[in-house]
C-alpha cells in the first residue's frame, strides 16, 4: 500500500488542507478580533504548523515515491520564492511569537 492510501494519511491531509483553509480564510479578520480570539487563532496556527511538520516528516522518511515526491514539491515551490521548509517554519514561528509578543 502506498504512503497515501492509507485512510489515516488521507484524513490528515484533508484535515490539514480544510484547517489551513479555515485559518487562512480567518486570518483576514485577524485585526477585528478581541485578545481571547487573537491567542485562540495564534494556538491553532502553532498546531497546524506542528501537524504539517510531522506530515512532511512522515512523507520524507517514508520510502514510498509519491510520498518523496510531495516532499521534493513543496521544496520547489518554496525555492521560488528563496526559501527551504525550515525557513518556512522558522518564519511561521517567528511571525507567531511576533504576534503573541503584540498581545501583552
Amino acid at each position: 500500500m502506498g504512503f497515501f492510501d492509507s485512510d489515516i494519511v488521507q484524513n490528515e491531509v484533508k484535515s490539514l488542507m480544510q484547517d489551513y483553509q479555515s485559518l487562512t480564510s480567518l486570518g483576514g479578520d485577524y485585526g477585528k478580533f478581541d485578545r481571547e480570539g487573537k491567542k485562540l487563532f495564534i494556538n491553532k496556527m502553532e498546531e497546524l504548523m506542528e501537524r504539517y511538520k510531522i506530515m512532511m516528516k512522515r512523507c520524507e522518511l517514508s520510502e514510498d515515491f509519491t510520498a518523496k515526491i510531495s516532499v521534493e514539491q513543496v521544496k520547489t515551490q518554496l525555492s521560488q520564492f528563496g526559501a527551504s521548509p525550515e525557513q518556512m517554519f522558522n518564519q511561521m514561528s517567528l511571525t507567531l511569537e511576533r504576534m503573541k509578543s503584540e498581545l501583552v
